[in-house]
Parts: structure tokens; C-alpha cells; sequence
């Protein structure tokens, strides 16, 4: 928990209870269902929780923002930006409907209001977001086609609406269409060494490919 204060030195008591009762919640669960690695239960806040907050560094959702988290697994990077923004409504999407139990129960035990958990294929929603958010769930040009349409066409934030995608490694062959991605580095953000080689890909709706 000292680590997300580190870097999210700001928040209310609201907030530091909530992320202070995600590492019982987390461990009390994978106990029965596995959705985090064992190596990394240990490493919560720092290898989910913390990585999930890296995108808070690169835009600030404002109050009413919308967004989906597509292939949320154990509920990353969904269930921290939720905490983090209890104005903003968020929907994780997942087609493994036994990893979902745990988000539901999370969720539940966060008292999370702003959350919606669905088990679906993400073509199957109709609604349409701010922003898409994921980890790693995809090659992009894969994902690009998976979250077509569901991104709303009215900007209400600096950064255009889009696809918000935490990534590691070297992106340059996968991204090498699109020519409107912007790459944020996060050891620009995170001095921790576990970040050494991700990065937060963002993607405008109307982006421009080679």
C-alpha cells in the first residue's frame, strides 16, 4: 500500500481503504480460483495495482467518463482506475466467466458503485466509451478490431478519445499501421524496476494507418 501512496500521495481516506482491502480480497480468492499468478499475489501492488495506475500519469478521467476495460481478467486495470475515479463509470468485459466471479466478489467487497462486470465477447456490447482500456490481451491490430464502434465520437478530454493500452517489449512491428499512437514510457513515471520495458499505448478513434 506504501507504494501507491508513493506515487498517489492524494487520496482520500475513501480510496486508501478500498486499495488497502484489495490484497485480502485478492489472496482470499486466488486461494480457490487462480486468476493472478502465485509469484505475482505476492507483488500485487506493485505488479497489478500500481502498473493498472499508470495510466492515471498520462490523462485524468474526468467525472462521468466512461469506460470499458476489454479482457479485464482478474480485474486489472479496471478495479484500480475505479478506485481512483469513483465519478467515472467503468464496465469489465471478460469471456472467462470464472475469473469474473472474483472481479463480482472484489467489487462487492470494495463496495465499488461505479463497476459493472459482464461476461460477454466484447463484439457482443453495443454501448459506446470514452475510452477502451486493457492489458495486454491482444495484438493491437486484433484489438483495433474487436472494439470497432464502440468508441463515443464527443472528446471531453485532453487526450482524444480511444484505445488506452498497457504493453511491454518492442511495439514497433505491431504499431508500425498506425501512425497516430502515442507511446508513453512508464519508468518515466515509476521508478520501480518492474517497469523497465512497459509502456501505455494510447490510439485515437480516428486514427491514421500507413
Amino acid at each position: 500500500m506504501e507504494l501507491i501512496l508513493k506515487y498517489f500521495p492524494d487520496l482520500t481516506q475513501d480510496q486508501i481503504d478500498k486499495f488497502s482491502k484489495l490484497e485480502a480480497l485478492y489472496q482470499d480468492w486466488n486461494l480457490k480460483i487462480n486468476v493472478v499468478s502465485r509469484k505475482d499475489i505476492d507483488e500485487l501492488y506493485l505488479r497489478h495495482v500500481l502498473h493498472s495506475l499508470a495510466i492515471a500519469k498520462v490523462i485524468q478521467f474526468k467525472d462521468g467518463a466512461k469506460l470499458m476495460d476489454v479482457g479485464t481478467g482478474g480485474g486489472f486495470p479496471g478495479i484500480p482506475l475505479a478506485i481512483l475515479f469513483p465519478e467515472c463509470q467503468f464496465h469489465l468485459v471478460d469471456s472467462i466467466n470464472k475469473k469474473l466471479n472474483v472481479v463480482r466478489e472484489v467489487v462487492a467487497g470494495c463496495d465499488l458503485q461505479n463497476v459493472k462486470v459482464t461476461h460477454t465477447r466484447v463484439e457482443e456490447i453495443k454501448e459506446t466509451y470514452d475510452f477502451i482500456i486493457s492489458r495486454a490481451v491482444a495484438a493491437m491490430p486484433t484489438f483495433v478490431h474487436w472494439v470497432k464502434g464502440r468508441i463515443a465520437k464527443d472528446n471531453n478530454h485532453e487526450l482524444r478519445n480511444g484505445i488506452l493500452y498497457l504493453k511491454g517489449g518492442d511495439l514497433t512491428e505491431e504499431l508500425k499501421d498506425y501512425i497516430t499512437t502515442t507511446i508513453y514510457n512508464i519508468p518515466d513515471f515509476f521508478e520501480e524496476d518492474f517497469f523497465e520495458t512497459k509502456k501505455i499505448v494510447h490510439l485515437p478513434m480516428k486514427y491514421k494507418v500507413k
